[in-house]
């Protein structure tokens, strides 16, 4: 960055001022040798002032410094790194992810890096994180999981717009997507969690839903159906008392003589459901699939779940009936799924060994 050009008063008084600076190091030296002379390593460059006035920058080497008149600063030209640290971003699809970033960056001109902004690192960070928000809001969380490298040198190329007019080069950025914490909403993870979900509803009941519906069948999983998700459906007058049973016994029962080492090599994952009751208690149930041939009862399994399912009795009725879709019950919170959706998805392997 070129100093305006100074008025020829101004230059006599700083040849001025700078010929006594030479002239007190001369006469305290070598004294004055210890202040006035300044080791710059290799990897550095010295900026000094004189007068106020940047000047060229020095080093490497010995660099000799006017007291009272010379100001210095040290900028280091090494590669260095910071982290983004991560934040939650919401993805184009509706996706909410903990995302951050390590960042490479040196120093190519000592100068601009000096004179254009004040705090260069938490200048260069601030831009990096805002780079990193706008590129991903306008991406699924399908392409960001996929393409983190193309993400990424987009990113890159977009910060070393902002950062090389400051001095600075952005060498390498990588993308790290910590976690994912609420899926897309538009995924197919939503459909595939309702089919999964209706499926094991037809199982769990059985022949009681020609019963209720009075011999109609009911509308398939890709049938779109209006069905109010907010006031509970009302009871219908003609169904029998096979609801009114236990049905998550009615579950146990069904899926005890299914269970196979086979199933258990393919899922092998383990599900507890929360079932609550009018009463207000809640009841657990368990279906572990890890080891040997599987089992399934009542309570809480020996280890830790890998999926919790916890909705209300009457949803669970409702679900069965089909007056409430799963998917909407899920939407909306009435059905809650604890865990990994890839692992809930698994259900699949219990509904094709139903059949």
């Amino acid at each position: 960055m070129p100093d305006a050009p100074q008025s020829w008063p101004s230059c006599l008084c700083h040849g001025l001022i700078s010929f006594l600076g030479f002239l007190l190091l001369l006469v305290t030296f070598p004294i004055s040798g210890w202040f006035a002379l300044k080791i710059v390593p290799t990897y550095e460059r010295m900026i000094v002032f004189r007068l106020g006035r940047i000047r060229t920058p020095q080093g490497p080497g010995m660099v000799l410094l006017l007291p009272f008149i010379d100001s210095f600063q040290r900028v280091d030209l090494r590669t260095r790194a910071f982290s983004v640290p991560p934040c939650k971003l919401a993805s184009k699809d509706g996706a909410v992810l903990s995302v951050g970033a390590d960042v490479q960056f040196r120093i190519w001109d000592p100068v601009l890096s000096v004179m254009t902004v004040k705090d260069l690192n938490t200048a260069t960070r601030m831009t990096a994180q805002n780079a990193m928000t706008k590129a991903l809001l306008k991406k699924p969380l399908r392409e960001i999981q996929m393409e983190k490298l193309k993400i990424s040198e987009q990113l890159l190329l977009e910060i070393n717009d902002v950062t090389r007019a400051w001095g600075l080069e952005v060498d390498r950025v990588e993308l790290a997507v910590e976690a994912v914490l609420q899926p897309p909403q538009d995924s197919p993870a939503g459909p595939n969690l309702d089919s999964a979900l209706q499926q094991l509803a037809l199982h769990f009941l059985g022949g009681g839903m020609n019963s209720v519906a009075g011999g109609t069948p009911s509308p398939g999983p890709d049938t779109m159906e209006m069905v109010s998700e907010v006031e509970p459906p009302a009871p219908r007058a003609g169904s029998g008392p096979s609801l009114k049973q236990p049905v998550v016994e009615g579950l146990l029962t069904a899926l005890q003589p299914f269970l196979s080492e086979a199933l258990v090599s393919q899922v092998r994952a383990c599900y507890q459901f929360n079932v609550v009751l009018p009463s207000g208690t809640q009841s657990a149930y368990f279906l572990d699939l890890t080891t040997g041939r599987g089992r399934v009862g009542h309570g809480v399994p020996d280890g830790i779940p890998d999926v919790v399912v916890e909705l209300a009795e009457a949803d669970l009725q409702a679900l069965l009936c089909r007056e409430l879709r799963p998917l909407g019950a899920y939407m909306s919170g009435r059905l809650k799924v604890t865990g990994d959706l890839a692992v809930a998805m698994k259900l699949e392997a219990v509904l094709r060994a139903l059949k």
